[in-house]
């Protein structure tokens, strides 16, 4: 793999610096492509002298891609946002690196989507990542998809977001859309997936992989999971009621609104695995739960840290 080189979108985000960390250690060079290369120079001392490069680009611009793929024998799109312009990024975005990939000959492209990804959902976001994923394959018949669900870690801003809330909220917590269920999913996973893939790419090509992880847990599952955690187990969870939660959500593009009427429509649909779907099994790889993991990074959100008991203020 020493002479495998992978060019990595968005390789400085979140799920991206996990995976560098993996394909490093496994011997691959990469070439991490962002807007502004200087934000992931910290992922250099990860790998050895000459291992790893940056370089300009945008994936909304066509013409800055070439350089980033030339020589290239794999590609990853990790580029996903949450709000703003879908078709931009997901779509035309995602579209514009597969056919720069082609254009340079580069045989392996993973492409990471969603899970939840349909032409048919009723949120903008989903509708997007599914287009994208059309547009990669229409490219790069046989790039690999991987849709994960909500990722956690200790970098994320899920389960972070949501312990810093917790912890803010004077007298009760509360939490839109309770019984909506994700499949959490641990980010060290996922990357072991993507490096899997790439480690024996003619075994995985043209597949799509849905990644979730081994609980599902409902939205007021995983915050009373947090509020146990943080030692706030007697602060209670307010189920926010659905005329609420829409007038908040059509809200949202106030500053300091807790959520957008795209992220809205998202929670009016379960975030797991279908029954038929392919994932980490298929990987050999055996996925870990939120909680043997997420409390060696929540003890920030308790009052007195790590000297604070796990329940109770202190």
């Amino acid at each position: 793999m020493q002479d495998r080189l992978v060019t990595m979108f968005g390789g400085g985000g979140f799920l991206g610096r996990y995976v560098a960390q993996d394909l490093l250690h496994a011997g691959f060079r990469i070439r991490v492509a962002e807007r502004h290369p200087e934000t992931a120079f910290f992922i250099k001392p990860m790998g050895g002298l000459g291992q790893t490069q940056f370089v300009a680009a945008d994936i909304r611009k066509p013409a800055t891609l070439a350089r980033a793929v030339e020589g290239a024998d794999a590609v990853i799109n990790f580029v996903g946002i949450l709000d703003g312009d879908f078709q931009a990024f997901h779509v035309d975005g995602a579209g514009n690196v597969a056919e720069a990939a082609k254009a340079a000959g580069v045989r392996d492209f993973v492409q990471i989507s969603s899970m939840g990804a349909s032409h048919d959902a009723a949120s903008t976001y989903a509708r997007s990542k599914a287009a994208g994923e059309g547009a990669v394959r229409e490219a790069m018949p046989d790039a690999v998809i991987m849709r994960p669900s909500v990722v956690f870690g200790p970098e994320d801003g899920f389960i972070n977001r949501f312990a810093s809330l917790a912890r803010m909220a004077p007298f009760m917590v509360p939490v839109m859309r309770s019984e909506t269920k994700f499949q959490p999913v641990y980010v060290a996973d996922v990357a072991d997936a993507v490096a899997t893939v790439l480690a024996d790419p003619a075994q995985h090509r043209g597949k799509t992989f849905e990644l979730g992880g081994p609980q599902i847990l409902s939205m007021r599952e995983i915050n009373q999971f947090i509020l146990d955690s943080i030692g706030l187990s007697d602060k209670p969870i307010f189920d926010v009621p659905d005329a609420l939660g829409k007038i908040m959500a059509r809200m949202g593009f106030l500053p300091g609104a807790p959520i957008t009427w795209d992220q809205w429509q998202s929670l009016q649909t379960d975030n797991v695995m279908p029954d038929d779907a392919e994932g980490f099994a298929e990987l050999g790889i055996q996925p870990r739960p939120l909680a043997a993991l997420a409390e060696n990074w929540l003890v920030q959100y308790r009052t007195l840290g790590r000297f604070a008991s796990q329940v109770g203020e202190a």
